[in-house]
């Protein structure tokens, strides 16, 4: 399989409007338009029942002592663990391509809701896909304005202190399966686990994102 995006280039920058912060010189960050990448691909194997996407960044600090505080760093050296940003299930396999914005425009305070997501009409054949609960969810829960549970895609927003770059990695799986195994509300991280013994083939792009100036300037589109 092979997978692409119009709207950054493999191992280039995210591209703002796809990220759930940008920098603000004043106020560190601001938010921003949180649209989900265009993603394509093709290549997929015979015998494939249905397509599922991730998107996870490996980056996201175990210890958030430092994190977004002012006169202080998250290390680079730091331990990292996953963060999962998207998880979209039961997609057929006739579907080509998803258009930037498709399933994410804008922040919605709360999240949005799921895991249903509204039909794709393909060849005059509706098909209802399914997305998971990301970590969002756990980041904003004592926060009031934002608490809830966080369906679909939510893009980038590393702590704008970290000397880090992180790196957001979309995959999309081949499954032997029509239907995903998992009932009722998901999280990204249990339907990332679902997926073993179903893959028939995957592939994989990357893009990177940062909110810390320092850093974010030495990074290419």
């Amino acid at each position: 399989m092979n997978i692409w995006s119009d709207s950054f280039t493999e191992g280039g920058m995210i591209p703002p409007e796809c990220a759930f912060a940008v920098i603000d010189p004043q106020a560190h960050v601001r938010l921003s338009n949180n649209r989900n990448p265009h993603l394509a691909w093709d290549g997929v194997p015979a015998g494939t029942q249905s397509l599922a996407i991730l998107c996870v960044d490996g980056d996201a600090p175990t210890d958030g002592t430092d994190v977004n505080k002012e006169g202080k760093v998250v290390p680079e050296s730091l331990k990292r663990a996953d963060f999962h940003h998207w998880a979209l299930v039961d997609i057929p396999p006739s579907l080509k391509a998803i258009e930037e914005g498709q399933f994410s425009d804008m922040i919605t305070p709360g999240g949005k809701s799921g895991p249903n997501v509204p039909f794709l009409v393909k060849n005059g054949t509706e098909h209802q896909l399914r997305q998971g609960v990301n970590d969002y969810t756990s980041w904003f829960a004592s926060d009031p304005a934002m608490a809830g549970e966080y369906f679909g895609y939510d893009g980038p927003c590393p702590p704008w202190n970290d000397e880090r770059v992180h790196t957001y990695v979309f995959t999309i799986y081949a499954l032997d399966i029509a239907e995903f195994p998992l009932e009722g509300s998901f999280t990204c991280a249990e339907a990332r686990a679902a997926l073993s013994g179903h893959i028939l083939d995957e592939a994989q792009i990357y893009g990177v994102y940062s909110l810390n100036p320092e850093v974010a300037a030495t990074l290419s589109t």
